[in-house]
């Protein structure tokens, strides 16, 4: 009978920082030997099903976490299935790792409903089963856990074909730095399974003592429910995925009715630090401290638009008029070759003009051309007073064929038109539509446009914006960061979003920048709730230099939003060589794939490439001449993944290693008249994967096989051969005296994986058999072969 040994990614993640314990680290469990009778590597998805199933082989079928965190305690229990697919029985045993002394407490171990024992492992014993794996089995894949520790269960038999149920139960003291708390879950272990998880669901249930602000996590589109301040639940599921990073989860508490944290990372303090500034409000503002706001709704009705999309728009238009509060004055501008109005003027909302209009919406038909410009002065022309929030809701599925059509009068009309600083928010639909002409509109009248496909239903895309956007809480918005440190110049440059408008209730502001300068720091946050100016107050501070790579997310975050503002400066005001560099060099670096750099995935490429800028910025140059599409297919796919970089609100990885080397802050805002605000950075966007990027010629996402990130690296695979974005520049053949040579699973390798951390140890684990690795650790190229 054959034996494995079952390694649990539950890691036990805690070590005592400022007189806290770390976060909760328990995730997923992976299936390796202990005494193969040849090399076994752990299995990875693939295409379709073999034909005959390996002797030893298992697939994660579902995941389940659920935790229930008071103030800085979680609760948790973690149950997950896994079947034998494989031809033989094997015995198994879980194996958690510890990567820190940990308090954990009251652990309860089971299997199909039947407790077993476990025994704690210190990190030299851990070793040798860790380094045994990797050396037996000729596989990587275990090497960021050596030197960790570890728990490990009594054997229990798994037949052929079978499924099992393992559970784990526990308690355990969460990291918190200040008010902010850290919870992290490793899931990218979960990518070692012979098919995809069919299920993984995370549910989290936070319960603060103090007013819960911020809930924020840099790698997940999480689902947040707050009943009230003191109470959130944090819902994620996915099914038929592939794990590859981490679940982290930050929340922080602060009485009073705005709370902040702003957390900093600097790896080279020769260079400018990152930053990120989360802001939410009270749950519960009371009533009178939301502003009544104007809306107007201007609405295609073209001929295009007839059948299906104009039923669409009249639920989208009814939603809204469902949805306005009462004080809210609003009309609906429709529009084909003229232009009609429900009302000549401005509505108060009441159950009257609420019914006559969802009659005027019920009349509305599909005909004629498109006369946007005479739609958009009608609609401005309502608007004069800049004492509350105004918003027009603009829809199309067209390009302009009435009235003005030249896309640049259009544009300097509507903004001639905007005096009272109107926020205007578009809604594309279908393809036949000049894209560029609503980016250009939503840059000049402080909005954003959304796109909806052919596929796609318009209420959906219309009621979800509105949700968001319905209880303006916070208008005007200014966000200024002060450094205590003297210095020339603005201490914080490239602040993203550049401006956030207004601040919404429910939402909450994700800004990321960058600073010259370290030190102590205040952010003030001004605004005006209702027709009252408020002022916020924060301090902070701004680190030196990050001693690892804990807020590693901030500077990826931030480069993606700097890649959708160079592509977006690229698409409204034409070529600029500077930018172009710019932007292959951050896509380079952080391994952010753009359909104008897909071409740094190419594996057939000659390994020089990569550190050819100017060769590879010509490529970029001529692979953005596509943005000369405004309309069909291709000019809604760009616009729209444009979109989805810059208002990015995640990474597309968690790093792993030990947590810190930022600051936060977190607190009751200071100053006069501090009142509730809601705050938001984007429309929800999530993370988008290294490796791929959506082509324009099919508006789908392409998953490039030659680009993975690993740790802090992003690796590039030339013919067999994987290199380091650090080693770009290092040439096997001109700088062989200066290359280290190491063979994998030698003495000299295992050597180099105890020097290693984490993340470069990740770094080595990418490398699969058949495959060479090109790296630069601690300033020394290695050659790993």
């Amino acid at each position: 009978m054959k034996r494995i040994s079952l390694l649990a990614a539950w890691l036990f993640v805690s070590f005592l920082v400022a007189s806290a314990i770390g976060p909760a680290a328990f995730g997923q469990g992976v299936l390796v030997w202990v005494n193969p009778p040849h090399p076994i590597p752990l299995p990875r998805p693939i295409p379709r099903p073999r034909p005959t199933p390996p002797p030893m082989s298992y697939k994660i079928k579902e995941l389940d976490y659920h935790a229930k965190v008071v103030d800085q305690v979680a609760q948790v229990q973690v149950s997950q299935s896994f079947v034998n697919t494989g031809s033989a029985q094997m015995e198994v045993s879980f194996v958690f790792p510890l990567p820190y002394d940990g308090a954990i407490d009251r652990m309860t171990f089971m299997v199909d409903g039947k407790e077993y024992d476990a025994k704690l492992l210190k990190k030299k014993d851990a070793r040798r089963i860790y380094e045994g794996y990797v050396r037996q089995n000729k596989d990587p894949a275990l090497l960021e856990w050596i030197g960790y520790g570890m728990f490990q269960t009594s054997v229990f038999p798994v037949p052929a074909g079978a499924e099992r149920k393992v559970s784990l139960k526990f308690s355990q003291l969460l990291r918190k730095d200040h008010q902010l708390t850290d919870l992290m879950i490793p899931l990218s272990t979960a990518k070692y399974t012979s098919q995809p998880v069919e299920k993984l669901a995370i549910n989290v249930a936070v319960e603060t003592a103090a007013e819960l602000k911020n809930v924020y996590s840099p790698t997940h589109a999480i689902n947040v429910q707050r009943p009230d301040n003191k109470h959130a639940v944090v819902k994620f599921e996915a099914t038929n995925t592939v794990p590859t990073a981490d679940f982290r989860l930050l929340f922080d508490t602060a009485d009073g009715q705005l709370g902040a944290s702003l957390l900093s990372y600097r790896p080279d303090a020769n260079d400018d630090g990152f930053y990120l500034l989360l802001a939410s409000p009270e749950v519960k503002a009371a009533s009178d401290e939301r502003p009544a706001k104007t809306v107007i709704f201007v609405v295609d009705r073209s001929g295009s638009m007839s059948g299906k999309k104009v039923e669409q728009a009249k639920e989208a238009l009814k939603f809204v008029l469902n949805n306005l509060r009462q004080g809210d004055t609003f009309n609906i501008v429709a529009y084909d070759s003229t232009v009609e109005a429900f009302k000549p003027e401005l509505q108060k909302y009441d159950e009257e003009t609420r019914k006559a209009a969802l009659g005027f919406v019920d009349g509305l038909y599909a005909g004629g051309s498109t006369n946007i410009d005479g739609a958009l002065t009608s609609a401005l022309g309502m608007i004069t007073d800049s004492s509350r929030p105004n918003y027009i809701l603009f829809l199309t599925d067209g390009l302009p064929t009435a009235g003005e059509t030249n896309e640049a009068k259009i544009v300097a009309n509507t903004k001639q038109n905007n005096k009272q600083r109107v926020r205007m928010i578009n809604f594309g639909v279908g393809y036949d539509l000049n894209s560029r002409l609503l980016d250009r509109l939503s840059r000049e009248n402080f909005g954003q446009s959304e796109f909806v496909r052919p596929d796609e239903n318009i209420e959906a895309h219309v009621s979800r914006m509105y949700s968001k956007m319905s209880s303006p809480v916070m208008t005007g918005l200014e966000v200024k960061v002060d450094v205590d440190a003297a210095g020339d110049g603005a201490p914080v440059n490239r602040v993203y979003p550049k401006q956030a408008y207004d601040l919404f209730a429910g939402e909450q502001l994700v800004m990321v920048g960058r600073y010259k300068r370290p030190g102590g720091a205040k952010v003030t946050v001004t605004g005006k709730v209702g027709s009252a100016e408020r002022k916020f107050d924060f301090p902070g501070t701004l680190v030196e230099r990050s001693s690892d790579q804990s807020y590693a997310f901030v500077e990826k975050l931030w480069a993606m939003r700097r890649i959708g503002e160079i592509i977006d400066e690229l698409d409204l005001k034409g070529k600029n060589d500077e930018l172009v560099t710019e932007l292959v060099t951050l896509s380079t670096k952080h391994g952010i794939l753009t359909q104008y750099t897909s071409f740094l995935a190419d594996e057939n490429a000659p390994a020089h490439q990569l550190a050819d800028l100017r060769s590879n910025a010509a490529l970029a140059r001529r692979s953005l001449e596509q943005l000369e599409a405004t309309d069909g297919l291709a000019g809604v796919a760009q616009r729209d993944d444009k979109r989805s970089l810059q208002l990015a609100e995640r990474a597309s990885a968690a790093p792993s290693g030990a947590f810190g080397g930022g600051s936060n802050f977190s607190g009751p805002a200071s100053g006069p008249g501090a009142g509730g605000i809601a705050a938001r950075g984007g429309y929800g966007f999530g993370a988008r994967a290294s490796n791929s990027y959506r082509d324009a010629t099919t508006d789908k996402e392409v998953e490039a096989k030659g680009i993975q990130v690993a740790g802090n690296e992003t690796l590039y695979k030339r013919g067999k051969t994987w290199i380091a974005q650090s080693a770009q520049k290092v040439d096997p053949e001109k700088d062989a005296a200066k290359i280290k040579r190491v063979k994998r699973f030698s003495d000299d390798y295992f050597a180099l994986v105890r020097d290693n951390t984490a993340d470069e140890n990740a770094v080595l684990a990418a490398q699969q058999e058949g495959e060479e690795l090109l790296v630069v650790l601690r300033g020394q190229a290695y050659y790993i072969e």
